[in-house]
């Protein structure tokens, strides 16, 4: 967004950003003002729907930190008291909640206190403040100046003089709750923690399919990817919430006329938001987009439950695995999907089908193991080799070993490599003392090399 810019909702600046303040914008005063203190200021009318959009994805993000997240207008309120000790305390927790919200593009202020209401409060009129007691919340709220009850409690109490809530709550209770009224004193009593203030919690959504609108058409996909970091902090805090893990996801780029999908794929469930940014940071930086980009969504594919782990006293041996699937990722990522795969045991008595390419990250079926002495290593072709005085040779003579193994048929498959045989293999001792796996041709004879034993 350009700077100078500030909001404006009927005729009057609701929020300004840092230049337009030093310029002498300040939320309140008229259109007309703002562009005679900035002449260049960008006014951009006030969007309820992409708040209410931002906020959605901000509560979701938030799962990250705590399951009990509350909306209020345009604050967002943390239940954070059974979470201090899983992040080290109130400082580190606010501060990776701080380090979080910045990482998205946004810029709040933030408070901590034992109320829900005196949090707010603080928040708006004293940022950063953190109190860790109701004692400490009481001085903290104060300070706060009467303006922030409503204008007709807080035009009373200046007609008394009163220009803080502390100095308004030593007025005498019975004559301060007759001229504030029973609304003003209800909030009094909340922010202080005097009567409760229950919040209906934020209601995380069954199925994760998240828009973000953009603000400008992008026509280049690595751009995008900032825009994305919201979708992936709302995707992992919804995941942790949930307590589960995605394998797949999905981000839907929509164009004027159509959409470009992304999956994404991960070699386990996880819900780490680093980790699926990394893999969509890769799929983008090597994408060509189609059309321009007017927004996004991100959406769950395939989620499950996420297995709980203890945490290891030691080495972590899963730590290992999981750098393997990071790798399978980023490679996958990076070369197509089609490029990276492992070899999987296949139910084929033919050696040249007894395996399956499958995909890195994905789980297969489980066979019966191969009858032993199968080599580790065969040729792509069979190497076709001599016959001297009866016996197979190959830079010298073969010693047989062990066989015949008789390997028949496959006519029903005939498309396969391999195809209907009928084969004797043998283990053969070469004169370099190397194990070879060769057979010899029942059909048409001859012998051929087929693979090595390691």
């Amino acid at each position: 967004m350009p700077s100078p810019s500030a909001v404006v909702e009927h005729g009057r600046v609701l929020l300004e950003d840092e230049a337009a303040r030093r310029a002498g914008v300040a939320s309140g005063i008229g259109v007309a003002a703002a562009r005679a203190l900035s002449p260049g200021i960008v006014l951009l009318a006030r969007d309820r729907p992409r708040e209410a959009a931002a906020m959605h994805a901000l509560a979701c993000w938030a799962g990250g930190l705590t399951p009990r997240v509350a909306l209020a207008a345009d604050t967002l309120l943390l239940d954070v008291g059974a979470c201090l000790r899983l992040f080290g305390g109130l400082e580190k927790l606010q501060a990776a909640a701080l380090a979080g919200v910045a990482a998205q593009g946004f810029s709040i202020s933030s408070a901590a206190a034992p109320t829900p209401l005196g949090a707010e409060w603080l928040a708006r009129l004293r940022p950063e403040t953190r109190c860790a007691d109701a004692e400490a919340l009481g001085r903290q709220l104060d300070a706060l100046p009467v303006t922030v009850l409503p204008g007709g409690a807080a035009a009373a109490l200046a007609r008394f003089g009163a220009r803080t809530l502390g100095a308004a709550r030593r007025l005498p209770a019975t004559a301060l709750a007759r001229r504030l009224g029973e609304e003003s004193m209800r909030l009094l009593g909340r922010a202080y923690g005097e009567c409760p203030d229950p919040r209906p919690d934020f209601v995380f959504p069954e199925r994760f399919a998240l828009p973000l609108q953009l603000p400008a058409a992008v026509d280049n996909a690595a751009a995008l990817l900032f825009a994305a970091r919201r979708l992936t902090g709302a995707l992992a805090g919804w995941l942790a919430a949930r307590q589960a893990g995605a394998r797949e996801a999905v981000l839907r780029l929509l164009h004027r006329r159509g959409e470009t999908r992304v999956e994404l794929r991960f070699a386990d469930v996880t819900a780490d938001g680093g980790r699926i940014e990394r893999v969509l940071r890769e799929r983008l930086e090597r994408m060509a987009l189609a059309a321009p980009v007017e927004a996004l969504c991100l959406e769950a594919a395939r989620v499950e439950a996420l297995p709980a782990r203890n945490r290891p006293l030691l080495d972590d041996a899963r730590a290992g695995q999981e750098a393997i699937g990071v790798l399978l990722e980023r490679l996958g990522a990076r070369l197509g999907e089609a490029r990276v795969y492992r070899v999987a045991a296949h139910a084929d008595h033919r050696p040249e089908c007894a395996t399956r390419r499958t995909a890195p990250l994905g789980k297969y079926a489980a066979c019966a193991p191969l009858p032993p002495p199968r080599p580790l290593w065969l040729l792509d072709a069979p190497e076709a080799l001599p016959e001297v005085d009866g016996r197979p040779y190959r830079r010298g003579p073969l010693t047989l070993l062990a066989g015949p193994e008789r390997i028949e048929s496959g006519w029903w498959d005939g498309g396969e490599q391999a195809g209907d045989v009928r084969r004797d293999y043998f283990v053969a001792l070469a004169q370099d003392a190397a194990w070879l796996w060769i057979y010899r041709e029942c059909r048409a004879g001859g012998w051929f090399l087929h693979g090595y034993f390691s």
